[in-house]
């Protein structure tokens, strides 16, 4: 095969920065490859991935040394216009990526500006293979995050280029999407020999889509392996905060030797070997799925109904009718497919937003009688994007803001005991703007809880996290119910619903068509084909081999399988 991308010896630093981001790398990838790069949160794989299409160093200036070359082209001496043509790149920030008002004109816009007869031909083709095309007309502000996701994905497909990169593909998108998405990238790889590069976390995603991986650590690669290779150093990846995919540990838990890239291969593996355990009676209901009786109603929403005005000046109905209570001790997962009116939703309870029909009373506070700002004393809202919750020079400074300016007289003790409890004490004088990803979303959790709210509302808390920081974030909202009353989560991570909520409300299309628990969602096929849901590998797998009740968690079949575990060792 062709070697296409060519690192020698390169190395990076950022302006300011006391030591290198990338560090004397030395890293072939060959054309037609899919490659997926891995590594914690801060490792340097974003910074790798930007020296491919040249944004580091003519974007990002600092200090750059070695040689990178992309298609027999140095990208030190090219221009990232040049380099545009043969790389393209759908950022981690994807949002500041659309330019164009509607998502036709964005998703053209590239081939158009390079003089391209077929612009519209090209555009049509890539809405078509990511599934986007009725949204044509849409204004891009209109869109969700995951409709924004598939939009800059598509503008990127339309320049036909030779190389893809995509850091974190499954960001913000429906977990049906997720994997619809990963078959499109495969099916480019496979049909046009487009070399696809994906900066990725999720190993259940590698171990099914890659060819290879490279592992990163701090600033260098500490190996690039055939997929198969890399997910057999399954206590290497651990090191490095990669646990491996649920499937792997369940075999594992049962001595099964082996690494199943899918479902069924790890259902066909247990059996096999004989290993499938009598679980029905044995596996333990999870506490988050336990049932509770209803506490006072901390946020009602009733007959709510709410919609955006377009440039038109036409309403684009977003909720129709939704009836909901929030009780003390609910811990309630928002799912629903991009567009289902989720963070809509949520800015609603909160008190960010009025709706236009309807009523919310939050903690006994009709919404509509009081501002957003004296709402705040009620609910915390954690926005999508951690960096706009920060507004001072340090974490210690956003996480005082509101409890100082209400005039708390222990505003900062209080601010001590939060920032002891997301464990951010040792960087509270940072700007929250310089931090990691996970530290970014322990800090916003600092800044609600100085809130002292009684509900917490967060939005994607982990998205865009490594798995390490995504468990961090999930044992933490876990904590929290002796300091809020309730809490709301819109996501589409399966497992944070999974291990956490004790509720799941499903929306579709604004309206609520689905409230019930955690396990009784992924025992309906029809609704999760419906709201465009895909279990965690660990419920499928117990599904595939007819456990009842299945397990939740890799530590709910650790815990079911070790009474077999123990037959068959005595």
């Amino acid at each position: 095969m062709t070697a296409l991308i060519e690192l020698d010896r390169l190395s990076f630093r950022y302006p300011g920065a006391d030591r290198d981001t990338l560090r004397n790398v030395s890293l072939t990838i060959e054309e037609g490859d899919f490659v997926a790069v891995i590594g914690g949160n801060g490792s340097g794989k974003t910074t790798l991935c930007k020296t491919f299409n040249g944004l580091v160093p003519h974007y990002w200036a600092g200090d750059f040394a070695g040689e990178a070359r992309v298609a027999g082209l140095d990208t030190y001496e090219s221009s990232v216009a040049e380099l545009s043509g043969i790389v393209g790149y759908v950022y981690q920030d994807f949002q500041n990526q659309l330019v164009r008002p509607r998502v036709r004109d964005e998703v053209e816009f590239g081939p158009m500006n390079f003089g391209m007869e077929d612009f519209q031909a090209r555009g049509a083709e890539a809405m078509a293979m990511l599934g986007i095309d009725h949204l044509a007309e849409r204004f891009v502000w209109q869109l969700s995050g995951g409709q924004a996701h598939l939009t800059a994905l598509a503008s990127v497909l339309s320049m036909r280029p030779r190389i893809i990169v995509v850091d974190e593909p499954v960001a913000e998108v429906d977990p049906a999407g997720a994997h619809a998405l990963y078959e499109r990238l495969t099916q480019l790889n496979r049909d046009h020999g487009i070399t696809v590069v994906v900066i990725e976390h999720h190993a259940e995603f590698i171990s099914q889509y890659a060819k290879s991986v490279i592992l990163m650590d701090d600033g260098a690669p500490v190996w690039h392996l055939p997929v198969a290779e890399a997910a057999a150093r399954a206590d290497e990846l651990a090191t490095h905060g990669i646990p491996a995919p649920q499937i792997v540990d369940a075999c594992a838990a049962l001595d099964v030797p082996g690494a199943p890239r899918t479902v069924a291969e790890a259902a066909t593996l247990l059996r096999d070997a004989g290993a499938v355990p009598r679980l029905a009676s044995s596996l333990r209901t999870d506490d988050a799925a336990a049932p509770h009786a209803p506490g006072r109603p901390v946020v009602t929403a009733s007959s709510l109904s709410h919609g955006y005005r377009t440039v038109a000046g036409d309403l684009m109905p977003v909720l129709h009718d939704v009836d909901l209570a929030i009780h003390a001790g609910d811990r309630v997962a928002l799912v629903g497919g991009n567009g289902a009116g989720k963070s809509t939703l949520m800015r609603l309870l909160g008190g960010l937003q009025v709706p236009r029909g309807g009523s919310i009373v939050l903690d006994g506070v009709d919404t509509r009688s009081r501002s957003s700002a004296r709402l705040a004393d009620h609910a915390a809202y954690l926005f999508q994007r951690p960096e706009q919750m920060f507004l001072k020079d340090s974490v210690r400074a956003d996480v005082r803001l509101h409890p100082a300016g209400r005039g708390r007289p222990d505003a900062d003790a209080l601010v001590d005991r939060v920032l002891d409890r997301v464990r951010l004490t040792d960087l509270a004088d940072r700007d929250g703007r310089t931090l990691s990803g996970g530290q970014q979303r322990r800090a916003t959790l600092a800044i609600g809880l100085a809130m002292s709210p009684a509900l917490l509302l967060a939005d994607e808390p982990t998205a865009s996290l490594d798995v390490a920081s995504r468990d961090s974030v999930i044992a933490m909202l876990d904590e929290l119910s002796g300091t809020i009353a309730a809490a709301v989560v819109a996501t589409h991570d399966m497992h944070l619903v999974a291990e956490w909520a004790t509720r799941v409300i499903v929306l579709e299309h604004g309206r609520i068509v689905a409230d019930l628990p955690p396990r009784d969602l992924f025992a309906d096929d029809a609704l999760l084909a419906q709201a465009r849901l895909v279990p965690p590998q660990i419920v499928a797998l117990g599904r595939e081999l007819g456990l009842d009740p299945v397990p939740l968690s890799v530590a709910g079949w650790r815990d079911a399988v070790a009474p077999t575990r123990t037959e068959a060792h005595a």
